[in-house]
């Protein structure tokens, strides 16, 4: 397997780090929570003979640092940040695909709405666009707490709390004995980073809502996507509505729920 192109790219307040991998039409992977660009590696390498796959830490996350103060984002930026990516691996190439997951799928889902013209299509897993539902205040409110939770509490009470909230079964802590050194590491840093996800991202991102008008105009190139064994949990909902919706098939991927 051909070591990436690791790349570094200066936008308004962050420095994202990327890397490209493959050859064929683009596609881009957003990845949720404090995640980053080392939680797609595998799936990057699976896919690069069929696409040219970029992955990226978003801003804020491991090596992407922000040059700035240490502030709320904004789903709005994130997805500023994913169009420039766009333009600085593809100027002048066709319209890229895009996967992104959980606030993710997010970020991908208001990149469809601000430059369908650049995206071929868009898989959304399991968006948390919470603000699409009938009990939104609710969802709302939960998610508040989480916060406060972490405020209170800090990181590990808040991530339990979400992952109860949110259907995650917890069992025996995982062996990760097997795992590679590259995953360990890229582990190692995802924890990292779950004080500024829990911080500056769950509650701006749970909150946000999606201009639907301008979804709807470029609704044939969404696929709301789910695990299948996330039926009925709180992180489907928002995509089994948008497949509602659109009137469209829900894409169902392996496994269950994902906590951001």
């Amino acid at each position: 397997m051909a070591e990436p192109d690791i790349g570094t790219l200066e936008v308004p307040g962050a420095s994202l780090r990327y890397e490209v991998r493959g050859a064929g039409p683009v596609l881009l992977l957003i990845v949720g929570g404090g995640g980053d660009a080392g939680i797609f590696e595998p799936v990057a390498d699976a896919l690069a003979d069929r696409f040219t796959v970029v992955i990226y830490d978003p801003r804020g996350h491991s090596r992407s640092p922000l040059d700035g103060p240490d502030v709320d984002q904004r789903v709005e930026t994130q997805a500023d940040d994913a169009y420039r990516l766009l333009e600085r691996v593809a100027p002048d190439g066709p319209p890229a695909y895009v996967f992104g997951t959980s606030s993710g799928a997010i970020v991908a889902v208001e990149l469809l709405t601000r430059h369908p013209e650049r995206l071929a299509r868009v898989v959304a897993h399991e968006p948390v666009l919470v603000s699409l539902l009938p009990d939104a205040a609710e969802q709302h409110t939960f998610f508040s707490q989480v916060v406060s939770t972490f405020h209170r509490a800090g990181v590990d009470a808040a991530m339990a709390e979400m992952g109860a909230g949110c259907g995650e079964e917890r069992g025996e802590e995982p062996d990760l004995s097997g795992l590679s050194p590259r995953m360990l590491a890229t582990l190692s840093r995802v924890r990292g980073n779950s004080a500024f996800f829990l911080g500056r991202i769950l509650g701006q991102f749970s909150a946000h809502a999606p201009d639907l008008a301008q979804l709807d105009a470029s609704a044939g190139k969404l696929v709301p996507a789910t695990g299948w064994a996330s039926y009925r949990l709180r992180l489907y909902r928002p995509a089994a509505w948008l497949a509602e919706r659109y009137g469209v098939a829900l894409a169902e991927f392996p496994g269950a729920t994902s906590v951001w």
